[in-house]
């Protein structure tokens, strides 16, 4: 067992997450498939193995203390870029069927190829987020959305409630100034027919601070949602 995988194990234990030997050669394996692929193509600025475990493997992790995700849950990554958090939570919890929704298609073939080293399984889409969630089978489809972006809380929620079925939630995954976020995002996520229901803070063991936001989804969205991109960027709700 390499140092990497021995160190993901101890960590992942530390958060209450306790991994396999094959789980965390599964990751390894991932780990040795984003560096390689990252030479030829922009996937991570985080290169050092043992930050890409705690920056994010135990990053993508840390959303499951977050936020209780039923057997068997249809999960949508929204612009999962590298595969974060969606690749991660599937080899811990194999049973979700996950959707990764990312615009670039170099990224979904990397993506894929991890999928088929790993022997997992998932549903890969090349959209843009708000152009995904107008098409039927993927509207209001998914009991959980996630995403692990730098856009502001009310971007994201346009860009994600739409895929969740009523009784579903989105999960922003965010660094410090949660309560900031949170308030700026309050008229979007109740426009979008949600509301917002708890922020878990983590610590990373390199002392950086994040933060999960969790959003409810009460009512449908109204068809008005989303909007083009570039006024979702320019105009947030």
């Amino acid at each position: 067992m390499s140092n990497m995988e021995k160190h993901m194990i101890k960590l992942a234990e530390e958060n209450g997450l306790p991994l396999s030997t094959q789980q965390a050669a599964a990751f390894q394996t991932y780990m040795e498939l984003l560096l390689e692929w990252n030479e030829k193509m922009n996937l991570t600025a985080i290169t050092e193995p043992q930050q890409v475990v705690e920056k994010h493997f135990l990053d993508s992790l840390l959303l499951l203390k977050a936020v209780e995700i039923p057997q068997n849950a249809k999960v949508i990554d929204v612009g999962t870029g590298a595969g974060f958090p969606g690749i991660p939570l599937l080899i811990y919890r194999p049973d979700i069927r996950l959707t990764l929704l990312d615009s670039l298609q170099k990224r979904l073939n990397f993506l894929q190829a991890v999928c088929d080293a790993l022997g997992l399984s998932a549903e890969l889409i090349h959209a843009r987020a708000e152009e995904g969630s107008r098409q039927p089978k993927l509207r209001e489809q998914y009991d959980l959305a996630c995403a692990r972006a730098v856009a502001s809380l009310p971007v994201l929620c346009e860009y994600c409630l739409p895929f969740v079925r009523s009784g579903g939630a989105f999960a922003a995954m965010k660094g410090p100034g949660a309560a900031e976020e949170l308030s700026a995002g309050e008229k979007a996520i109740r426009l979008l027919g949600a509301k917002a229901e708890s922020t878990k803070a983590f610590t990373l063991p390199d002392g950086s601070e994040r933060n999960i936001i969790i959003c409810r989804k009460t009512s449908a969205t109204s068809d008005k949602y989303p909007r083009h991109g570039s006024k979702i960027a320019k105009t947030p709700l």
